[in-house]
């Protein structure tokens, strides 16, 4: 916006009240401010890629949801709609520096916060929710596609062991991080006994905490997400439907995903920029 001659102060300039967004993976100052990057680099240097994976090999990119959209997008959004609130109060607008590098960091505040409490492990398939423990993992069904199960609170554990047939107690105890290898086989070996399907017909309305790992395609047509309306058919193309949904303000898609370039000389004019600046920008490196 810089390069537009748009800079936040320009604009705050024009109008006091407005509440300027920027969003950034290094963040506006610091040795890296004018460094390139993506998602995967901003959540290794925060830590928690090192978090993510198997203990026996390289960490896990786990896609770019965890940096652009969890770390980005979702806290400049909430930075806008907080500042706008506070503007409405104070008539005075503010920039808004959403650094990914700064929302990565606060989505992980339970990590740091366990590990100044001595009780994270930093080497993968050493914690409860990094896949280290048994009953919080994803385990392969005899028809080569997955399942998973979060039985971490005790009677949702009791609940699995029943519904595994391994409530006999000859095992290692829930919590007995050297009996976790054990558990492990013996759950391994119990859903290998079934098909996806199969398991989810047993765990229908259990408390075990149970859900069959389905790929995007297969989630399309899930009863339960289909039910509750997670996705939406717009112009023939599928795709999720707005959250959080409000009850008396309901969101709605109006049109389907614009192709890339289009919508620019529209938002240009509504900027107030006359035809003639809209064409100079067009041709130049800015479209």
């Amino acid at each position: 916006m810089e390069r537009l001659g748009l800079g936040p102060d320009v604009c705050a300039a024009a109008n006091p009240k407005l509440v300027y967004g920027r969003m950034t993976g290094w963040g506006q100052d610091g040795p890296l401010a004018h460094a390139a990057g993506h998602d995967l680099n901003y959540i290794a240097l925060t830590g928690v890629l090192s978090c993510i994976g198997q203990k026996d090999s390289a960490p896990t990119p786990p896609l770019n949801l965890i940096g652009d959209y969890g770390g980005g997008a979702m806290f400049l959004a909430f930075g806008m709609v907080c500042g706008l609130l506070e503007a409405i109060r104070s008539g005075r607008g503010q920039v808004v520096d959403a650094a990914m590098v700064d929302g990565v960091a606060t989505l992980a505040t339970g990590v740091f916060a366990d590990l100044a409490g001595g009780l994270w492990r930093e080497e993968r398939e050493a914690n409860v929710v990094d896949g280290g423990a048994p009953f919080y993992a994803a385990y392969e069904t005899s028809d080569g596609k997955f399942v998973s199960i979060a039985s971490v609170e005790q009677r949702f554990y009791a609940d699995l062991l029943d519904k595994l047939g391994l409530d006999d107690g000859s095992r290692p105890d829930q919590l007995d991080r050297a009996g976790w290898p054990v558990l492990r086989e013996a759950f391994a070996q119990a859903f290998r006994s079934k098909t996806q399907a199969e398991w989810v017909a047993l765990f229908h309305g259990s408390d075990v905490c149970f859900a069959p790992v389905l790929t995007p395609s297969e989630a399309l047509n899930d009863p339960h997400l289909k039910a509750r309306g997670v996705f939406e058919d717009v112009a023939g193309i599928r795709q999720p439907a707005p959250a959080p949904r409000f009850s008396r303000t309901p969101g709605s898609i109006k049109s389907p995903p614009a192709p890339a370039g289009t919508g620019m000389a529209s938002a240009l004019a509504d900027w107030g920029l006359t035809q003639d600046e809209i064409e100079t920008l067009q041709a130049s490196s800015a479209s």
